[in-house]
This record gives structure tokens, sequence and C-alpha cells, in this order.
């Protein structure tokens, strides 16, 4: 028979599990709320300049909110992606970075935090954010950011370039891409979702209209008609103009990427690729009606915050850079 003392520490390892398992921070020391103390209107002062920011540059939403994800799936979500180069060697000179904008908005940010609350908080904190503050811009939905992350030191442009998710994607790189960093089959569809809202240079996508297999080809995924209204926009060697990545509803967060992708008109292949597996194919044609608007909003918060996990610096590590574009 066990005697008391054993029962004891079982019971208490009982418990000490219950509280990992319940308690708001993750295991990675992440929680909502932890500048309540330190800085406690920190969330307060990024909304009125996101939404002064917004006011007047409405488009800068969504880039804002992909700097995020750009950030998160290089070295983790860690703030790399807004250092800066002498040798424009870092992340953000990458060509899957260069169409990212509103850097000069997290450094605002980052002044006015540290006016407020010096050496407190994180640009990668700021980055998750703004993130949800971009999306709750454009009538999409609002979560509680998780925060306590710290600053990484490294930025550097080949891992971008290697381990940005390209639009040429197949379903079986998408899919491993996610789980390498922890993430679900779902997350993958809920997360790209994303691409309701924003635009892309047509280099991104005009393999699919001109030349997919090098025999100077169509993509069969790509509805016809739709890419004869892309061939009017998109010459074989564009790389300037833009074109909405979901055409009527771009600047509105909505459940029209999935009805879009159902009619085998997602702008890039990593979207097309969405039907080629049988729970993303599930997720996306759950998801083609305003009935799904619910759903997927709650699904987008939940996913977001998976994603704000990913290879995190909490504790000592890393550090709170004073200016977002260079080291301490």
């Amino acid at each position: 028979m066990a005697t008391p003392k054993v029962l004891l520490c079982f019971v208490l390892q009982l418990i000490f599990l219950l509280f990992v398992l319940h308690h708001p921070a993750n295991a990675q020391g992440l929680k909502v709320g932890f500048y309540e103390n330190t800085c406690p209107r920190v969330e307060h002062i990024v909304k009125e300049i996101t939404d002064q920011t917004f006011s007047v540059a409405p488009t800068l939403a969504s880039p804002l909110m992909r700097m995020h994800f750009h950030d998160c799936f290089v070295r983790g979500c860690e703030g790399s992606v807004l250092l800066n180069s002498p040798t424009n060697q870092s992340e953000k000179f990458a060509i899957p970075n260069l169409s990212l904008r509103g850097f000069q908005i997290i450094d605002k940010i980052k002044t006015a935090l540290e006016k407020k609350c010096p050496g407190v908080v994180s640009c990668a904190d700021i980055l998750a954010i703004v993130a949800r503050d971009a999306v709750v811009a454009l009538q999409g939905p609002s979560w509680e950011v998780e925060t306590g992350r710290r600053d990484g030191h490294v930025s550097n442009i080949t891992e971008a370039l290697f381990n940005l998710i390209p639009p040429f994607a197949n379903i079986t790189a998408l899919k491993s891409s996610f789980a390498s960093r922890g993430l679900s089959v779902k997350d993958l569809a809920v997360l790209s979702g994303g691409h309701t809202i924003g635009n892309s240079h047509c280099n991104a996508f005009t393999n699919r209209l001109y030349n997919f297999t090098g025999k100077g080809d169509t993509d069969p995924t790509l509805d016809s008609e739709y890419i004869a209204k892309l061939k009017k926009k998109c010459a074989p060697t564009d790389i300037t103009t833009l074109v909405e990545m979901d055409p009527g509803s771009f600047k509105t967060f909505d459940v029209h990427y999935f009805t879009l992708v159902s009619k085998r008109r997602g702008l890039f292949q990593s979207d097309a690729a969405l039907l080629d597996d049988s729970e993303t194919r599930a997720y996306v044609l759950s998801h083609t009606t305003d009935a799904g608007r619910a759903s997927f909003f709650k699904d987008f918060g939940v996913s977001m915050v998976n994603m704000g996990r990913i290879g995190v610096l909490t504790g000592s590590a890393g550090e709170i850079r004073k200016v977002c574009t260079k080291v301490n």
C-alpha cells in the first residue's frame, strides 16, 4: 500500500499537470497579459497607431499581417525579419520578403513604447499584436494575443529563401513545412485563408498562365476563364503589376477566398493544392458561404495563436531590442 507521503507526491504532481494543461500561458513561457504589470497600455498604444495608419493607408493591413507570418516561419517568432544589414544580407532583403511593407509602422510603434516602457516590449511581440489589429481593421476576427517573446540576434537572407513557403508549393511540401513547425493540417487550411486580403505581384503566378511545364502551357488546375482574365493583367515578364488575391473582396477579411479555391480560382499553386488533400479540401468546401464565417473566424484566431508560438525566445534568451532594426 502506498504511504501517505507517496500519495501526497502523486496528488501534487497531478495538480501540477492540470495547471500546465489549463494555464493560459503555454509551455514556452508565453501568456495573455504578459505586460500587465510592466507595460499595461501596450496593446492600447499599438492599436492607436495601427488604427491611425489604416485610416489613411488601409492597404498596409495585409502586408503587416504577412510580416508576422514571414517572421515566424524563419527562426521562429523572434523579430528577425525586422533586422537591417549593412550588406543587405538580412531576411528582409530575401526575394519573398521584398513585397513586405510597413516596417516604418513597426518602428513608430516601438519608438512610442520605448518612451512609455523603455526596454520592456519586444519587437517580436509588436509584430504579433499588429497582425491581430490588421485583421480586425479589415473586418476580421479578434483574438487574445499571447506575449512574452524576446528578440533574436540573427537574420540571414539565405534562411528566408529556404524556409518561407513558395507560392508554387504542392500539398506535400505545405503539410511538411507546417508539421515541422508544430502546426496541424487544419492550421494549414485555416491560415491559407489569410489570402482573403491583399495583393500579389504577377511573377508569383505567371508560370501558371504561360509556361507551367516549360512547354508554353497553362496550369490545368486553374480555371480557364480565370486564366484569360489574369493574362489581360499580367504579361509573361511582368514583375510590377499587382493583382488582388481575392478579387472584389481583397480589402475585407471574409470567407470568399475559400469560394475561389473551390472554383479553381486560387491565385497560387499553393492555394490550388488545398484541394489535393482530403482534410484541407473538406475545410475549403465547408467554408465557401457566409454560413462558415463564424467557424473560420474562430479557427483563424486559434491558428494564429498556434503560429505565434513557433520557436519563440523567452525568459533570458535573446534580448529586448531598443530599436527593431538592429541588435542592442
